[in-house]
């Protein structure tokens, strides 16, 4: 399988559902900016849309492709979004959030009329937690909140950057790494025991939220709806 390819096949296919005029979720990741740049081809007199960017790379990356932006507050409800994810189970439920944005990607992607989620091949798992569940923390007394998650039964590893600082999302908070040794039993329970910890600020669990999953393949797309 050609990565590359079929991220590409996914982004494109997503793509076609944007119309004219709408308000699109930028998701953030490596189909996702795919996606982005995508867009920015179809800008024209007759083809124009507003982003609302889920990271600070992504908006850089709008900006200087012309896309016309507005902030996360300026919009109630948006017409699409379109983001990638980090595992998808059989029932659309998702882990997001290994590249850090996940708190203003929920936030945005909360608004969407249609979430369409791109992936490749392997992003597709049989249950959530194959690998690493990303939960945003306040950097605040961060070490207690983490000996609370690990409390629910996972292991959690502070994300460090290559210069061996912690890694500040765009947020300004951490980011831990859990591990389910043998997967996420119950996602919405988890969601919802993670939210109640003092110092979560979110989970990468985004459940009930994706519309349609298109899945990229060498030689084209499959959809799960």
């Amino acid at each position: 399988m050609n990565q590359d390819t079929s991220k590409t096949n996914a982004a494109k296919e997503a793509v076609k559902l944007i119309r004219n005029g709408m308000v699109v979720g930028l998701g953030t990741g490596s189909t996702a900016k795919i996606a982005v740049d995508l867009i920015g081809r179809k800008l024209s007199d007759n083809f124009q849309i507003i982003g609302m960017p889920t990271s600070v790379k992504t908006e850089e990356q709008a900006k200087d492709l012309g896309i016309s932006l507005i902030e996360i507050d300026q919009a109630e409800t948006i017409d699409i979004a379109i983001d990638g994810a980090d595992e998808v189970a059989p029932d659309l439920s998702l882990i997001k959030g290994l590249g850090g944005a996940l708190l203003r990607e929920k936030k945005v992607e909360k608004k969407a009329k249609e979430l369409i989620i791109i992936v490749d091949e392997s992003k597709i798992v049989e249950r959530l937690g194959e690998g690493f569940l990303p939960v945003e923390v306040s950097v605040e007394n961060h070490e207690l909140t983490r000996n609370e998650i690990t409390e629910l039964g996972c292991t959690a590893e502070l994300r460090i950057e290559d210069d061996s600082l912690p890694f500040i999302t765009d947020n300004q908070n951490y980011i831990y790494h859990c591990k389910f040794e043998n997967g996420i039993q119950n996602p919405r329970e988890l969601d919802n025991n993670l939210l109640e910890i003092d110092g979560v600020i979110d989970t990468g669990l985004f459940i009930d939220m994706a519309s349609k999953v298109i899945i990229g393949t060498s030689n084209g797309t499959k959809i799960i709806e």
